[in-house]
């Protein structure tokens, strides 16, 4: 690895600067959480996570908070992610790679859509019974 200039560190900076500022909850409408648990880590979700941060970062999207989390339980559709939208219902989505990420920002975030075929359902309160 060649040496850095002063000025390649300030691009460095900045752009670090910009990814962390994705993270941060302050003015913040849409929630997406990505599940970092070993088997999500081992499908790819770090990628997913990096792939959401540059997406949005390139859009000028900066009111998404971007967080992570541990295993949601749906680890055979890792990577999955849950995306929180101001008056829409939480939505889980399964199998997150690639493209997903660019469908989810145009169809959930921009379009408030849900992405029927990648959701994931959730196990209905009514039917957990209390130990």
């Amino acid at each position: 690895m060649g040496k850095m200039t002063l000025a390649d560190l300030r691009k460095l900076r900045e752009s670090s600067k910009k990814a962390m500022e994705m993270r941060d909850s302050e003015n913040k409408g849409a929630r997406i959480i990505i599940s970092m648990g070993t088997c999500g880590i081992a499908a790819g979700a770090k990628e997913t996570f990096d792939a959401f941060i540059e997406q949005l970062m390139a859009r000028g999207m900066t009111d998404v908070l971007v967080s992570q989390t541990g295993c949601m339980g749906f680890c055979q559709h890792e990577p999955t992610i849950e995306v929180a939208v101001p008056g829409m219902e939480s939505t889980v989505y399964g199998d997150v790679k690639g493209a997903a990420v660019e469908q989810i920002i145009n169809t959930h975030l921009v379009g408030k859509q849900v992405l029927k075929d990648l959701v994931l359902e959730k196990p209905s309160v009514d039917i957990i019974k209390e130990a």
